[in-house]
This record gives structure tokens, C-alpha cells and sequence, in this order.
């Protein structure tokens, strides 16, 4: 059989590779491409910045809070019954209540040099005995300068009603013997550090007193006192 002509030939071989191209496809960048390194750098530099930020703001916090301590030295307030007089303590046998009537000296001391105290209008002071409120009244507002000891004549009154168990056990122990007494204060106070009024918190204190007596125009003796404090924002 006879080989065709070139010519011939060289027109199958081109019609071939015409039949044989593949079509058009959109190269894909590899993974090292300059568009994906520039991304990546901008996000690691971001996040470098954003850690930056959080480190030299948690320095400026400590550093502020160091300065704070160091300069102020803030203190709680300190409070003291110093005294606890009678002015009538009433047993009415018909409704089993008592009527009472305290006068009550708190002592207020502020221990710092550079700080005072507002204390507001809402404050409360309540004498229990066995859980049973027996008078209630209020503190006086004011204002406390630095390194100031201030004392607080409060009346409390109260009419109180208690079961004959607890009114005869009252009774018996009243003109002479060993009386549990809960003393409760809130108060709400306003720091003031120089001239800045800082928020206002509440600051509760409990004092559980044993007092000799209860008698009325006599003499009342503070036998012992436990204190305990907290306060909330």
C-alpha cells in the first residue's frame, strides 16, 4: 500500500490536535501566592496589635491600681456600740407585746488620711433579740472628714410581739443576768477621694452584744461585743 502524499498527511496530523485540545480552565494560584501571604500578614499583624493593646492596658490598670494603694491607702470605716441605755422596756401582759425604747451611742471612726465619707439618708439600726426585732431607728447623715472619730446618739423605738415562752425568759433575765442582744446597721456611704465623689456603696455591720440588763433608768453594762462587716456595691 502506498503512503499518501505530505501534504495529505500534515493536514490529519492537524485536524488531531485540534479534536485533542482541552478545553479552557482558570488556573488556580498556588498556596504560596503574594495575594495570600499579603493576607495573612495583615491578619497576624492585627492580632499582634490587638495583644499589644490588652498588655500595655492591663499595665496601665495595675500601674493605676499600685498608685491608688500606695498614695490612699483606703480603709473600711470602723463602728463601735459604745453604749446602750434604756429608756423603757414595757411588757403588756393582754397582747403579749413589749414596747422599748433605746438610745443607742455608735461610734464611727474613719482611719483614713485622705479620704471621706458621705454617709446618706437610707440607713437603718435595728436591736434583735432571738431573731425577734424588738426597736428600730435610723443614723444621722453627715459628712465624715480624714482621720475623724465621730459618735451617734440614735433612738430606737419598737413594739414587739413575743411568745409567752420568750416573754417570760426576757422577764426573768431583764433586771439582772446575761441578755443576747443583735445589733444591725446599713448605711449607705459615699467615698470621696480629694474632691472626686466616687459611687455609692452599702456597708453592714453586726454587732452581737450580751448586756447585763434591760431595766429601764438603770445602768446598762456591755459584758461583751463581737463585730462583723461587709459591705455591697
Amino acid at each position: 500500500m502506498n503512503a499518501p502524499p505530505p501534504q495529505q498527511q500534515y493536514v490529519m496530523l492537524q485536524q488531531g490536535s485540534n479534536q485533542s485540545q482541552p478545553p479552557f480552565r482558570r488556573s488556580i494560584p498556588p498556596y504560596n501566592h503574594p495575594s495570600h501571604r499579603r493576607k495573612g500578614s495583615c491578619c497576624l499583624r492585627c492580632i499582634c496589635f490587638c495583644f499589644c493593646f490588652i498588655f500595655v492596658l492591663i499595665l496601665i490598670l495595675f500601674g493605676a491600681i499600685f498608685y491608688f494603694y500606695n498614695v490612699y491607702a483606703p480603709k473600711m470605716p470602723i463602728y463601735q456600740v459604745e453604749d446602750l441605755n434604756v429608756k423603757s422596756f414595757n411588757f403588756v401582759h393582754t397582747d403579749s407585746t413589749v414596747n422599748t425604747e433605746f438610745l443607742v451611742t455608735v461610734k464611727a471612726e474613719n482611719p483614713n488620711k485622705n479620704i471621706e465619707f458621705v454617709y446618706g439618708e437610707n440607713s437603718s439600726v435595728v436591736v434583735s433579740y432571738t431573731d425577734n426585732a424588738l426597736c428600730s431607728g435610723k443614723l444621722p447623715d453627715f459628712r465624715q472628714g480624714h482621720m475623724n472619730t465621730t459618735l451617734m446618739k440614735v433612738t430606737l423605738t419598737g413594739k414587739s410581739k413575743l411568745g409567752p415562752g420568750m416573754q417570760e425568759a426576757l422577764m426573768k433575765t431583764r433586771d439582772g443576768g446575761s441578755i443576747p442582744l443583735l445589733v444591725r446597721v446599713q448605711v449607705p456611704i459615699k467615698v470621696i477621694f480629694g474632691e472626686f465623689p466616687l459611687r455609692q456603696f452599702m456597708v453592714y455591720a453586726n454587732c452581737s452584744l450580751v448586756v447585763q440588763n434591760l431595766a429601764p433608768n438603770q445602768k446598762t453594762k456591755i459584758l461583751n461585743s463581737k463585730y462583723s462587716f461587709d459591705f455591697s456595691f
